[in-house]
């Protein structure tokens, strides 16, 4: 595991790692849980496009853990590489800031895309 910020590539270490797989795994649950509870009381199709928030939730979490990568941080022009959750520290380039930026942009948008698909496919299930 990287602990040296890279710009466009990297700017999160340990600490902020574990949380974004935290905050991945409550939206995998509360989207599972409500789910289920759509199923089982038989919600009507336009409800259940809610999903997509959860969904959402849980995709960022997963793919900001998976590329040691922060939205957050990346579109405020922060980095936190250390393995406490400390006060992040300012990207001083433009440069770079605008890396971590595109990175930030693609990332949301599969978030985006994913929960989507998730609230789609609930949507057009029977």
């Amino acid at each position: 595991m990287s602990t040296t910020y890279t710009p466009g590539v990297c700017n999160i270490g340990p600490a902020e790692i574990k949380t974004r797989k935290l905050s991945g795994t409550i939206g995998l649950y509360a989207t599972v849980i409500l789910f289920a509870i759509f199923m089982i009381t038989g919600i009507a199709s336009p409800w259940r496009l809610f999903l997509f928030i959860p969904a959402t939730v849980s995709a960022m979490g997963y793919l900001q853990a998976r590329f040691h990568f922060c939205v957050r941080f990346g579109t405020k022009g922060l980095f936190n590489m250390g393995t406490t959750l400390v006060a992040p520290e300012t990207v001083e380039k433009a440069e770079y800031r605008q890396k971590d930026q595109r990175k930030a942009i693609t990332i949301a948008g599969l978030s985006i895309g994913i929960g989507l698909v998730v609230a789609l496919v609930v949507f057009l299930m029977p």
